[in-house]
């Protein structure tokens, strides 16, 4: 274990915010690694992220099973193709003690700040209601998708009925004969919609925006193949290798807009055979360019709008009163329950602030990214040395699995933990300009793709600029992580 000379606070070479899939990933590689002194900071009171808190009716992952798993640790016991939130859930519980990491986690332990002491080089992070630690490295593992974005509306404080976040879902609250509000119809309103809607007396889902839908071509695994992938361990890889080129080729539609027009033309067909009343099908076409948001997977989201109990509300929502839904026409929409399915706050600037972090000469990250979240391989940013970020700033995906970056990051935050012991140096630092250079390249690729192509999505900040997604393949993404550039960084002794 390495120690400082404040020998009254506790010592750690690596501090992991957040036990999801990205803290658990780098915990189980320093394992790998030799590296023990390592400690995962959970404010919950049990590890999984996202998937310990998502627990709505029919939350379940658009990434196949067999793919959004660590390759290292492969399952060949999925149950079906897309898997529900239980059972990615034990997954992750199954990863923890496989890999004996509960010994290094400190469970309800609520991370309220970082700051970097240069002088020692080393990490002090603030604890709520406890005594702050040290650590060489910081990791921040918590991800874009924990901080729930539920819009401003006047008068929502005033609403009579029971309301909550999807995210926060009250399953204590019986929905049968209700009359239910969602508002919002991203990935999580798509697969809660259709489950509630038959047991409520009125569905009312307010649409600021159609979402792009395409068939989810799910199905359960038989046992026969389960044995196979168990058996005989290779096939479940190849399989798995299949999944990812599958899911691989769509990116090229993404980066080539041109070639969009045989997309549309299958998303709009796979909507009108669902849809036949002509003004409830030009509510739900969307008119922007597929992929320009997260393109959606689902088999029974526009069927549920054939229901006469469920309707789509297109009108912006104006305020909220005590009754319900009052819609920029002046209508008053009667609601017992208000459910917001809006999704997350994904612009790292406004969802740290949380934990404020402060780097080099007390800078603050997000004096740093006042123009906009911007990292070096969305891993490590200038004047903060030794802080990794776990999908940062232009690592997240529109095509494939996020456990692919998840698995390159930790790969290259072992090599930067290694290759500091190896110099004995105090600190490392990206290089201001090396920085720059590379998200210029980002700010270029990204120009001609559909994901700048005008939509408002939750992939793009409020000035336009896109801090969200990694422009092209993820095996160019692995290839740039697979060996880090030490050239780049600035090393401190």
């Amino acid at each position: 274990m390495w120690m400082s000379t404040e020998k009254e606070v506790p010592q750690y070479q690596v501090a992991i915010v957040g036990t999801g899939f990205s803290g658990l990933c780098v915990a189980i590689q320093l394992k790998k690694a030799g590296i023990d002194s390592f400690v995962l900071l959970e404010k919950a009171g049990e590890v999984g992220g996202t998937w310990r808190e998502n627990t709505y009716p029919g939350c379940g992952c658009d990434v196949q099973s067999h793919l959004y798993s660590y390759s290292f640790y492969g399952n060949p016991d999925w149950s079906q193709k897309y898997s529900g939130w239980r059972e990615i859930q034990d997954y992750i519980l199954d990863c923890v003690e496989t890999f004996g990491l509960r010994p290094y986690i400190r469970f309800n332990t609520t991370v309220t700040g970082a700051s970097f002491r240069e002088k020692e080089g080393v990490w002090e992070i603030q604890i709520e209601g406890g005594p702050s630690l040290c650590s060489r490295f910081f990791v921040f593992g918590t991800g874009p998708l924990h901080v729930p974005s539920i819009p401003d509306i006047p008068g929502l404080e005033t609403f009579g009925g029971e309301l909550f976040h999807s995210s926060q879902w009250k399953h204590e609250v019986d929905l049968n004969g209700k009359r239910v509000a969602s508002v919002g119809t991203g990935g999580s309103a798509i697969q809660y919609v259709p489950e509630i809607a038959p047991e409520v007396e009125k569905l009312s889902v307010f649409q600021r925006t159609p979402a792009w839908v395409a068939p989810r071509f799910a199905r359960r695994y038989l046992g026969i193949e389960k044995w196979l992938f168990r058996v005989f361990p290779f096939l479940r890889k190849l399989y798995r290798l299949w999944l990812y080129m599958a899911n691989e080729a769509r990116v090229f539609l993404m980066m080539n807009p041109g070639l969009i027009g045989g997309v549309r033309f299958l998303l709009t067909a796979h909507l009108k055979r669902a849809i036949k009343k002509p003004e409830l099908l030009k509510k739900l076409l969307p008119t922007y360019t597929p992929g320009c948001k997260r393109i959606l997977l689902s088999n029974t989201y526009y069927p549920t709008f054939n229901r006469e109990n469920v309707e789509v509300i297109t009108e912006s929502i104006a305020s909220i009163q005590k009754e319900g839904v009052v819609t920029a026409d002046g209508k008053l929409h009667p609601v017992d329950v208000l459910i917001f399915g809006t999704g997350f706050v994904t612009d790292p600037r406004k969802y740290m602030h949380l934990i404020p972090i402060t780097g080099r000469a007390g800078v603050s990250i997000l004096d740093i990214w006042k123009e906009g979240a911007e990292a070096y391989l969305g891993t490590t940013v200038s004047h903060f040395p030794n802080m990794f970020m776990m999908l940062g700033p232009n690592t997240g995906l529109g095509h494939n699995s996020i456990i692919y970056m998840i698995e390159a990051q930790a790969h290259y935050i072992v090599q930067c933990v290694k290759e500091l012991e190896r110099r004995k140096a105090k600190f490392m630092d990206i290089k201001e300009k090396e920085q720059i250079l590379f998200n210029e390249g980002i700010t270029e690729q990204l120009k001609d793709t559909v994901w700048s192509s005008g939509c408002q999505s939750w992939y793009i900040q409020d000035n336009g600029k896109n801090f969200t997604l990694w422009p092209g393949a993820t095996f160019h993404f692995k290839r740039r992580t697979r060996k880090v550039h030490f050239d780049h960084y600035e090393w401190v002794s």
